[in-house]
């Protein structure tokens, strides 16, 4: 099956844009069921996390999922500021690919196109295609609304990302 994609264009500039929806800080902002997001800390961090992303760099995301708080960990595979990012899931049943696309309109616009695929490790083969999938569909239309939203009114930008 083909990911689950979604876009809409913004009314901020491209890096405004791209901090705020890579920050895992404030994936609960936007995201529904997201209750937390910060990156995993690192012995070699002396900025404790913050400033330039690197690829190999680890995310942990908890999410609410059927009355329970389930933690994931992700891990940053592609970035190129303020245009491309990208995680991958590394454990649990269920692992998402997302892929973030940033993209100037103009110096105070830009397209934010979200790019999410799972794949299913044990029950998970059977949760993706039957509940994650089909509720990623429903709720990744709104997400990105919400998203729009919060930046345009002035609630995104971000000092930490991951």
């Amino acid at each position: 099956m083909p990911p689950v994609k979604v876009s809409a264009v913004v009314d901020r500039p491209a890096a405004e844009v791209f901090a705020y929806v890579t920050d895992p800080g404030r994936f609960h902002e936007w995201q529904q069921g997201v209750i937390d997001g910060h990156p995993e800390a690192s012995a070699d961090a002396a900025d404790g996390g913050r400033g330039v992303p690197r690829v190999g760099a680890k995310c942990l995301t908890t999410r609410r999922i059927g009355g329970a708080d389930r933690t994931v960990t992700s891990v940053l595979t592609h970035v190129d500021p303020p245009r491309t990012w990208g995680v991958r899931g590394i454990d649990g049943p269920v692992r998402a690919t997302v892929d973030v696309t940033v993209e100037p309109v103009t110096e105070s616009s830009a397209r934010v196109s979200i790019a999410v695929d799972f794949a299913g490790h044990g029950i998970g083969r059977v949760l993706v295609p039957l509940i994650v999938r089909p509720q990623a569909s429903k709720e990744m239309p709104a997400n990105i609304a919400t998203l729009k939203q919060r930046i345009e009114a002035g609630t995104g930008g971000s000092d930490r990302r991951v």
